[in-house]
């Protein structure tokens, strides 16, 4: 994870039994702090508040706890869960390396036996989450976490359980620039939605640009399906 910010001033000090000391990151479904408890440090994610009363969000956020616990051998181990003043909350293990997007950004692309161990140790992560029913549906560099024990596949906001995927013809799930052509398309998703955006990734682990180039992420996504459908 990235090195924690200090806490804004409409940041909370303590998610039920956990003092926050820092900002580790933020995104579109909520905020993740730095916490610690019984000297232990360890990663709380609190839901926005402005979606606390959206049953989609919270359904949504219950589904990435639920994923998590499934495969805790290859992200971040969910250790608790509960609601601070009516938002709900997820407590992770810390795990304290970067993500390989800040990796490639500070050091350059990835070779020899780094890249090797990135690519088996993604491989095997996606492997326990199919078998688990569960496809990913938004692997990028940003949520691959270079653990100290090897790569771990976070933030299973959009994951999506095999059983109850269907084609998408409402709107896109996923980061352009790593989704599958059948994501941007309204095709059927499944594991091979996740095997497309791991071998982006490897390429850009690889390369240090992404996969079409220095494309806008839209024009990269449509350029995958102009290239499937050529």
């Amino acid at each position: 994870m990235s090195e924690p910010q200090p806490l804004r001033p409409w940041d909370p000090q303590s998610i039920g039994r956990y003092h926050l000391s820092g900002l580790l990151g933020e995104g579109g479904q909520g905020s993740v702090y730095l916490a610690a408890l019984d000297g232990a440090r360890v990663a709380v994610k609190l839901l926005h508040p402005r979606y606390a009363a959206h049953d989609s969000a919270r359904g949504r956020f219950m589904r990435e706890i639920q994923a998590a616990r499934l495969v805790s051998d290859y992200t971040a181990q969910v250790l608790d869960a509960g609601e601070h003043q009516g938002v709900p909350y997820v407590v992770s293990e810390y795990i304290p390396g970067p993500s390989l997007a800040d990796r490639v950004a500070a050091d350059g692309p990835c070779a020899g036996g780094e890249l090797t161990r990135l690519a088996s140790g993604t491989l095997a992560a996606l492997a326990a989450i199919h078998a688990a029913g569960i496809v990913h549906c938004d692997l990028k560099p940003e949520n691959i976490l270079l653990g100290p024990d090897g790569p771990r596949v976070v933030d299973f906001g959009i994951a999506r359980a095999l059983e109850t995927i269907a084609p998408n013809a409402s709107r896109q799930i996923g980061t352009p620039a790593y989704m599958a052509p059948e994501q941007i398309d309204a095709g059927l998703i499944g594991p091979h939605t996740d095997m497309f955006a791991w071998g982006a990734t490897l390429a850009f682990a690889a390369t240090g640009t992404h996969t079409f180039g220095a494309a806008t992420a839209l024009r990269s996504g449509s350029w995958s399906v102009s290239y499937t459908h050529s």
